[in-house]
């Protein structure tokens, strides 16, 4: 199917006229995405246009991790990731495939991508151009907020000061070139993930955007007189919790403080330019794997909280699946959250009214205190020496951990409640993981292989003179101070691959190990002397003792390019307080790496975290390096997303125990760990 037309427009024309009360104007609907990519740019292309068909509205690409890392797919850390979580983007070739027949000029095109956000954009543009549209009119956003990946989803590359160049330079040249386009998505919604409350998720985001319009407006790019329309252009990317009211609040908050800061600090008089303008998508990690039908409801409450609200709507609303926390959802799951919003859009009453909260002493009174406290906190930060300081101080990472690391104690007190996890556990068999198998996509493992051999002709289809001198141009363009669009935009139109274009601002600019957050972070449950906590050091102290005495040592490990190191955070902190010596590296490692720092930390087990799907082909690896460095006798135990069958496999395989989602107690799962210790050591369990 070609798209010709604009698919809203489609939709309006077809659909029968909504029932309202006479004279009163129906509100217009938000963009209705759907997160999605995966495999190949070709089967990617398909997806994207049997949604486009149901009525979704705008665009939302998910790359996979190599692509958002700046790696080609035959990169050794790219082993096992090609195309998990997103569709991998190599290069030109690849861009045309992913939106061939949807015609670029008519789409709102979102693109979940940062430290490589400029050259996804410059790839994008070269293909609109080549499907003959004007650049002015295209209309999206990308996402290219890198203070979020040091803190929360690790697929940041460069340090700080060149991120914010990057940044810099891109948001200069669209709001010239492309001013429709929105060239930074500021997120909070991976804060939340990493266990920000709304104060911090508040103040985190906000004091982002204070440093990046700052770095903009100082490159001395932007005239005066067009402040406005560099902050009109800033979009924001939220989260939405199940604790809807509050969520609400915290939106109205977030447009409290956007409007002072942009009159306040920037000058900007217009009040459509200082709108607080912002995308959601609801709470992936509030997700259940026991009894996943529940997160339909929860998905619901949290959609609520973004669109209940006329004068703190979202502009655009994506949600995920009931099924994303046992794996990658199929097209007909990801239909099933599309009709969620479109029930809500175009079946109820909602549109149709002015703002339902205006006028609540109790809404008032819980959105002054968020913009109190969060306001406070945006202070502090300045205090720092702003974001960016913050996040290379490693201040901002630690209270992330520590946030997190509360709120999970109280989920395993039964403090704070969630259904079929630590409240109301029994349940029906459910039909709808019946077949586990069945019940999520898999990705073809043979995928990876033909997109890396479609890479090497590319390569040697290309103009490889061209491709050189576009690379030195643009080495040279980053050493200096120009701005780096137009050298990226020849690398692109000259073949240029996205390892190569990253490994060539590499050369110049380094690379960036973020801050852990590990050792910082305070303990979050108390070890008294009846508790689970005690008992678990208790056992931790005469384990060690039995092996000869020291302590014991836990390597937590994170293999390949998966940067979503909550987990992998979590473990490492409550090991720590359970008397533990833990070796905590960071994310993005190979699985060398890996093994080598246990064999020179001499530990006592290996603890890998992977989410990102890419379990199959990189445990073994490790498991396999093990026994060849002759320390096959340290168990191994391995968390992430992990369906039933590939857990039953990596156990065949010699791991000692798998974690998934459902086990959420973690001084429960440091207790196991020391009881694999001593299985291994062959000591009484």
């Amino acid at each position: 199917m070609t798209y010709h037309q604009n698919p809203q427009a489609d939709a309006t024309k077809t659909a029968p006229p909504e029932a309202s009360e006479p004279g009163r104007q129906r509100d217009r609907p938000w963009l209705m995405r759907t997160y999605a990519g995966h495999s190949s740019a070709e089967a990617s292309n398909a997806l994207y246009r049997r949604n486009l068909a149901k009525g979704q509205t705008g665009l939302s690409v998910a790359f996979d991790l190599p692509t958002q890392t700046g790696y080609d797919p035959d990169h050794v850390l790219a082993l096992g990731e090609v195309g998990r979580v997103g569709v991998p983007i190599s290069h030109l070739g690849d861009m045309r495939r992913l939106f061939e027949d949807i015609p670029l000029e008519r789409m709102n095109t979102s693109m979940t991508i940062n430290a490589t956000a400029m050259w996804m954009l410059a790839l994008l543009q070269v293909v609109a151009e080549e499907q003959g549209a004007d650049i002015a009119t295209l209309q999206g956003t990308t996402q290219n907020d890198i203070v979020k990946e040091y803190l929360s989803r690790g697929t940041h590359v460069f340090p700080p000061g060149p991120s914010l160049r990057l940044t810099t330079d891109m948001i200069t040249y669209a709001v010239n070139h492309i001013p429709k386009w929105n060239p930074i998505n500021i997120c909070s919604y991976h804060l939340q993930e990493a266990g920000a409350t709304p104060v911090q998720e508040i103040a985190y985001a906000m004091s982002t955007a204070i440093a990046v319009l700052d770095a903009v407006f100082a490159s001395g790019r932007i005239p005066e007189e067009r402040h406005g329309d560099v902050v009109a252009r800033i979009s924001f990317f939220v989260n939405a919790g199940v604790r809807f009211v509050e969520e609400m609040c915290k939106m109205r908050a977030f447009g409290r403080i956007w409007d002072d800061v942009t009159r306040e600090r920037y000058g900007v008089r217009n009040p459509r330019q200082r709108r607080f303008r912002y995308g959601v998508q609801v709470n992936s990690l509030g997700l259940t794997e026991a009894q996943p039908e529940n997160n339909v409801q929860r998905i619901v409450l949290e959609m609520l909280a973004v669109t209940l609200s006329k004068d703190a709507r979202a502009r655009a609303v994506q949600l995920p699946a009931w099924n994303e926390a046992l794996g990658l959802p199929r097209p007909w799951d990801q239909q099933w959250s599309l009709r969620i919003q479109q029930v809500l859009a175009h079946e109820s009453d909602l549109l149709e009214y002015d703002d339902i909260f205006a006028g609540s002493h109790v809404v008032e009174a819980k959105v002054g205190e968020l913009v109190e406290q969060a306001t406070a906190e945006m202070a502090h930060i300045a205090e720092l020496g702003g974001v960016m300081a913050a996040v290379e101080s490693g201040y901002l990472k630690s209270q992330l951990v520590a946030s997190h690391a509360e709120r999970r104690a109280r989920i395993e007190s039964g403090a704070e409640k969630i259904v079929g996890v630590n409240i109301h556990e029994s349940t029906e068999p459910n039909p709808l993981t019946a077949d586990l198998d069945r019940a999520i996509m898999t990705v073809d493992p043979a995928g990876e292989a033909r997109v890396v051999a479609a890479l090497h002709d590319w390569r040697l289809s290309r103009d490889q003179p061209r491709v050189d001198k576009a690379l030195v141009t643009l080495r040279g363009a980053a050493a200096g101070a120009e701005n780096l669009m137009p050298a990226t935009l020849e690398c692109a139109r000259a073949g240029v691959t996205t390892g190569e274009w990253a490994s060539a601002l590499r050369d110049v600019f380094g690379e960036f190990r973020a801050p852990t957050g590990v050792s910082g972070a305070p303990v979050a449950v108390s070890a008294e002397a009846s508790g689970e906590l005690a008992d678990v050091r208790r056992k931790v102290a005469a384990t060690a003792a039995e092996l000869g005495g020291g302590r014991l040592r836990l390597l937590v490990g994170k293999p390949g390019l998966d940067g979503h190191s909550n987990g992998a955070e979590q473990i490492a902190v409550r090991a720590r307080d359970a008397g533990f010596e833990v070796v905590y590296q960071g994310i993005r490692l190979t699985p060398e790496q890996i093994v080598s720092a246990a064999v020179a930390e001499d530990v006592h087990c290996v603890g890998l975290s992977i989410l990102s799907g890419s379990h199959a082909a990189l445990v073994p690896d490790v498991l396999g390096r093990l026994r060849r460095a002759g320390v096959d006798d340290i168990p191994v135990i391995v968390g992430g997303i992990i369906p039933a069958a590939d857990a039953a496999d990596l156990r065949a395989a010699g791991v000692a125990a798998v974690f998934t989602p459902k086990d959420f107690g973690i001084t429960g799962i440091i207790g196991r760990i020391v009881d694999e210790i001593r299985r291994a050591n062959k000591l009484e369990v």
